[in-house]
């Protein structure tokens, strides 16, 4: 009976070990999660239209096109077969489980600040995940960047491998702040001047730089172009959502969406305000001389005739916007960023809505490329506003050969991401509603089909209805020879910003007669 009464006390204590130990797993693996969160994994990792994690995403680099590797837990294409300790001697060294050096395309000059635990919860968590057997394309990478060995010259001259290290006169909050910015955020993979030289001390840390045809601006204590002039919880909010309140104007575009979208927004406040905390530690970079430009704010200004007739409707000719719809782009510092390259995509380009700004339509796909670089020196040095004017010829010719853009007509329509919005639109007759719309009927036929949308969404955000109206209508109409395939990027740009001003402040035109040959309205 004792006996028997031992193997049951036993078998109890297994039962609880492997209780707690799985607690402890789950554990691990939850705050991997919050972790490869933090280092945005899921941005580089995660091809269009291809399963999270499982890679083949294209990095254009200075030295070619690399295909990212897959990090699901597939034995034959993926992590399936590494180790903790392979694991973290990537993120730590740069070097695979095979031993062979990773390109610095991967960041591990930031991530070899990581902790050991940091690194296997990433690792538990990244294991926890669904095996996707996709096996991993090449890259495109010429003679000689292609010989991996060739890259001791590079580590030698701008790596140096090494975990954090807080700084014993810094506040707590600082040196978490520093961890994140410095390791798993590696922000100066972007906001870096100096891309080539990774995180070494010639990299002209956190100064802004170009970054994949965008401009990440200048994230030091600058007044002028840094977060200077910014408060906390500007910067905080911006971080979170993409938009700041009060006096800084202006909204995320290109890579800094998504980083938000996927990343930044998910992080804890406490992380996002430790990270502002220590960026206001950092020196302040002067990312050029403020100069003299009053000749922008004469009216024959270059680019002056060109703001007036394509943006001055929405963004008023003072430059101000208008609060909360339209940004301002007098005063906005990231409009005044050392490099153009920004400004120059978004007028390429256009802009969904987000956070409760309207639509910008592709305006710059309907002027020249001397337009589009005038009208961007203009935005850059009038009101106020100072930044070096474009000295690099050809720089609009090569921005609008990348920017592909659905508002711009030169990328296919888009998937609604929103599966709640998608349904509802499906479950609503604008398929049929907007194929074949005349423009002179989009007021009514938005309007009818609105109030049947947000109810069939489930309290969608307007910014979702918007944007997924939108897709709808180029799905819809992007091959109607009606509207023309110069004029496509004018038709959905005016699809878009009515659909937002109707939500915003509705005009009740839905009972007024259609004219003549136009589609019915459901």
């Amino acid at each position: 009976m004792r006996r028997i009464s031992a193997l049951l006390l036993g078998s109890a204590g297994l039962m609880a070990a492997a209780t707690c130990a799985s607690a402890q797993d789950a554990e691990q693996i939850k705050r991997g999660e919050y972790l490869a969160t933090a280092g945005d994994c899921v941005a580089c990792h995660s091809a269009p239209g291809g399963k999270p994690f499982a890679g083949n995403y294209v990095l254009n680099t200075p030295i070619g096109k690399i295909r990212t590797p897959n990090l699901t837990p597939d034995d034959e294409t993926g992590l399936g077969k590494w180790t903790a300790d392979d694991f973290y001697r990537a993120l730590h060294e740069g070097i695979d489980n095979e031993g062979s050096y990773l390109y610095p395309a991967f960041p591990f000059a930031w991530y070899t600040k990581v902790t050991r635990e940091d690194s296997d919860a990433i690792f538990a968590y990244l294991r926890s995940l669904e095996p996707v057997k996709e096996p991993r394309k090449p890259s495109e990478i010429p003679f000689p960047f292609n010989i991996r060995t060739a890259l001791i010259t590079w580590r030698t001259a701008f790596f140096t491998a090494g975990e954090f290290k807080p700084d014993p006169n810094a506040s707590a909050e600082v040196n978490r702040g520093g961890y994140l910015v410095e390791g798993l955020g590696h922000c100066g993979m972007c906001h870096n001047a100096n891309k080539i030289v990774g995180n070494s001390g010639l990299a002209g840390k956190l100064g802004g730089g170009v970054i994949d045809g965008w401009y990440a601006p200048n994230i030091t204590p600058d007044d002028h172009t840094g977060i200077g002039s910014w408060s906390d919880d500007q910067v905080v909010e911006y971080l979170k959502t993409g938009a700041a309140p009060g006096n800084q104007p202006g909204v995320a575009a290109g890579p800094m969406r998504q980083t938000i979208e996927e990343s930044l927004s998910k992080l804890t406040d406490a992380d996002l305000k430790a990270m502002v905390a220590y960026l206001r530690t950092q020196k302040a970079k002067e990312s050029y001389k403020v100069k003299d430009l009053q000749a922008f704010n004469q009216a024959d200004a270059p680019g002056a005739a060109t703001y007036l007739s394509y943006c001055s409707s929405c963004h008023k000719p003072d430059g101000k916007g208008v609060e909360g719809a339209i940004p301002a782009l007098a005063g906005n510092t990231s409009v005044q960023a050392e490099g153009p390259e920004t400004v120059i995509r978004v007028v390429l380009g256009g802009l969904a809505a987000q956070n409760g700004y309207a639509p910008m339509p592709a305006v710059g796909a309907g002027m020249t490329d001397q337009e589009v670089a005038d009208v961007t020196d203009y935005i850059r040095n009038a009101w106020g506003n100072s930044a070096p004017v474009i000295a690099e010829r050809g720089i609009v010719g090569t921005a609008r050969a990348a920017t592909q853009t659905m508002l711009a007509g030169t990328a296919p329509c888009a998937v609604i991401a929103q599966p709640n919005v998608a349904k509802a639109i499906a479950n609503t007759p604008a398929a049929t509603s907007l194929k074949g719309l005349a423009q002179e009927n989009f007021i009514p036929v938005v309007d009818a089909l609105l109030p049947k949308v947000k109810a069939a969404a489930g309290g969608a955000k307007d910014d979702d209805i918007v944007n997924g109206l939108t897709t709808a209508f180029c799905q819809a109409a992007r091959n109607d020879p009606a509207y023309g395939k110069p004029g496509w990027h004018a038709v959905i740009g005016s699809f878009s910003s009515i659909v937002y001003s109707q939500i915003k402040n509705p005009e009740k035109r839905a009972a007024l007669p259609a004219p003549a040959g136009a589609a019915p309205a459901p």
